[in-house]
């Protein structure tokens, strides 16, 4: 009874690649459907900080400035 070690420990290889494969592609799927679950049920509230109002009224200040400043070199 002669064995070819070298053929079983290819056998074994691809047997372990596969098994890891196969768990990391349930893994993945599981973990979107459990992402898709909970966003679907508790969704993140949406909502503007007074930060991010303040600066879009600070760069529009800003934006009114450059122009003028622009504005008048060009005249004089």
């Amino acid at each position: 009874m002669e064995t070819n070690l070298v053929l079983e420990g290819t056998k074994f290889m691809f047997l372990g690649m596969g098994t890891v494969f196969v768990f990391l592609v349930i893994m993945i799927v599981a973990t979107n459907v459990a992402s898709k679950i909970i966003n679907r049920f508790f969704p993140e509230p949406v909502s503007i900080p007074k930060e991010e109002t303040q600066n879009t009224q600070n760069n529009k200040k800003i934006v009114a400035a450059i122009t003028a400043a622009i504005m008048h070199h060009r005249q004089g």
